[in-house]
């Protein structure tokens, strides 16, 4: 047992939901003090004010698609072409539900974050195309290097975003998951069996890190006191429930979300990252770096839940590292490379940075959601993270030990009440682009003082808290059609 003075200042660090792919322990056990994101550099800005809101229908029913619309947009060349025949039933469905046919862009690989923003304004914002035309839903298809991850962060203040590929082992297009995830959505969509209400499931792997730890005491259960307080009064026949954690199995949560109808789930535990070697080939880092570590000797990998039946027909919020995809660089590379040269935690930012792709190796989306998805009793859609997922984000700034919770739990709200997943989606990225403002002016702030050589304004331990908040909420993606709800009777 830990005294409360040891859980106070575990509680004062940033804590790391990553473990290492051969041990499945913690790669920052003890997490980073708070003082290590007082440096921290500014982030790069977008021309245009890339990443400011600027939904063209704002005044209208965001979950009616005949008024937002919907599109797609696939990568230039014979994959691209596949993809979309691959998909065309779900296409095809889309553009009678909207009445209208549906969109389709084609994207050179590689777009860095200027190419996008000009390819939004060029090409997506065309001149040409009147406003009610544009669609609103937009579905990339493609891994990271087809279609590049800075476009999707560009697009999702524009349109709600998700995105959808498979690979094979060796990194191979996977065409029949393309044509298994239309058949289930099509399936899932055309089904007159339709629930009342949906489940809630809650599951924190409790592996006695202190990452996981503070998940759940300011995340899981601040979330579920809510929905059980909130939600049982408006729908009584809602079933919340709490999946225990059993350190020797993850036969609990497999039953759970077996049996799940229409659920919404949110699982907090580590993901993994590199072996303290390195992987072996990138092949085994494509299909293993996300996977959920449930404890030592405990993984959730792709291979396990291909053809297992696990949340049908519902929506999983994965928070782990790397959960969804893994991105050509990190968002705090730098500030990470810049602890390790200081030598203030020898050893630690080296283990994650080991994680990123290698020069001439390419990012990729997680093996785990692209099982998920692929299997047609499998979730819908999966949000994730595709970045280092840190503890902060559901944490107060002005008190470490307060919990901020409703970030994410209005998200799961959005969820149940039957919206679709790009809106929910976007109710994060609200929060994303608040923070973003904010950090923004405090570096200029900074500058304005430096230029008038007064004294420096702006509270660094704070700036780095937002700095640090920032990137993380920047990481999660919605992997899926953004169209997609749960099959709830009121929703139909």
């Amino acid at each position: 047992m830990r005294t409360p003075a040891q859980e106070q200042a575990s509680d004062e660090r940033l804590h790391l939901l990553l473990a290492d792919a051969e041990e499945n322990l913690p790669m920052l056990r003890s997490g980073l003090e708070f003082r290590a994101s007082w440096d921290v550099p500014k982030p790069r800005l977008l021309p245009r004010r890339a990443e400011a809101l600027t939904l063209d229908a704002p005044s209208k029913d965001p979950n009616d698609l005949p008024a937002q619309r919907w599109g797609v947009i696939a990568p230039e060349g014979r994959e691209g072409d596949e993809m979309l025949q691959a998909l065309e039933p779900l296409i095809r469905q889309r553009e009678h539900q909207q009445g209208a046919c549906a969109r389709r862009y084609r994207v050179p690989p590689n777009m860095d974050a200027e190419a996008a923003v000009r390819w939004r304004n060029s090409v997506y914002r065309a001149e040409d195309v009147p406003k009610e035309e544009r669609p609103r839903y937009l579905l990339l298809l493609g891994d990271l290097h087809q279609v590049s991850i800075e476009l999707q962060h560009v697009l999702v203040h524009s349109a709600y975003v998700g995105r959808l590929h498979f690979a094979g082992p060796k990194g191979e297009t996977d065409l029949a998951g393309y044509t298994a995830y239309a058949r289930k959505l099509l399936t899932s969509e055309h089904e007159q069996d339709t629930t009342e209400v949906p489940e809630v499931l809650f599951y924190t792997a409790l592996d006695g890190s202190d990452a996981t730890r503070w998940g759940h005491r300011l995340l899981v259960q601040p979330c579920l006191k809510a929905m059980d307080g909130k939600w049982k009064g408006k729908q009584p026949g809602m079933r919340i429930q709490h999946v225990p954690y059993d350190a020797d199995s993850a036969n609990g949560l497999l039953s759970a979300a077996r049996q799940a109808r229409a659920g919404v789930m949110l699982t907090v535990s580590h993901g993994l990252g590199a072996p303290s070697g390195g992987w072996p080939s990138v092949e085994r880092q494509w299909a293993m770096q996300g996977a959920l570590c449930l404890g030592p000797g405990q993984v959730l990998s792709a291979n396990l839940l291909q053809s297992t039946p696990f949340l049908p027909d519902g929506i999983w919020f994965c928070l782990a590292c790397f959960g969804a995809a893994t991105p050509p660089d990190s968002t705090f590379h730098t500030w990470l490379e810049r602890l390790a040269k200081a030598g203030v935690y020898p050893g630690s930012a080296d283990d994650v940075l080991r994680c990123l792709p290698r020069p001439g190796e390419r990012p990729f989306l997680a093996a785990l959601p692209q099982a998920v998805l692929a299997n047609p009793r499998g979730p819908l859609a999966v949000i994730g993270h595709s970045d280092l997922a840190w503890s902060l984000g559901f944490t107060d700034p002005d008190n470490m030990h307060r919990s901020r919770a409703s970030r994410f739990l209005e998200l799961l709200e959005t969820l149940a009440e039957g919206s679709r997943a790009g809106v929910a989606l976007d109710v994060l990225m609200g929060y994303y682009r608040e923070v973003n403002d904010h950090v923004m002016t405090q570096y200029q702030l900074r500058e304005d003082a430096a230029v008038r050589r007064k004294p420096d304004p702006v509270n660094p331990a704070r700036l780095g808290w937002q700095w640090m908040l920032r990137n993380d909420l920047r990481g999660y993606i919605l992997l899926g059609d953004p169209a997609v709800r749960l099959p709830l009777k009121a929703a139909a």
